[in-house]
């Protein structure tokens, strides 16, 4: 299957990349991809490690329905007193 670079800075952009690594076109098309891929991978995985303890913060105070601290704001707001 042929893939035809149409764009010159591109063409000479792979080219210098595979001049540079040792390898093929193909091998080098397939090399930057994996680790532009990689990268990828990599820093969805950091921004998960970081985002962790935010998370586990708004979970630890996260409620799921009606808790008794939150009456008398509820009766404040319907203007009741109770």
């Amino acid at each position: 299957m042929a893939i035809h670079v149409q764009d010159e800075e591109t063409d000479w952009l792979v080219r210098e990349f595979a001049r540079r690594r040792g390898l093929g076109i193909t091998a080098a098309i397939k090399t930057a991809v994996l680790e532009a891929t990689e990268r990828e991978v990599g820093a969805g995985e950091a921004l998960a490690q970081r985002l962790e303890p935010i998370l586990a913060k708004v979970r630890a105070h996260r409620t799921d329905g009606f808790q008794e601290d939150d009456k008398p704001f509820m009766d404040e707001m319907w203007g009741e007193s109770g």
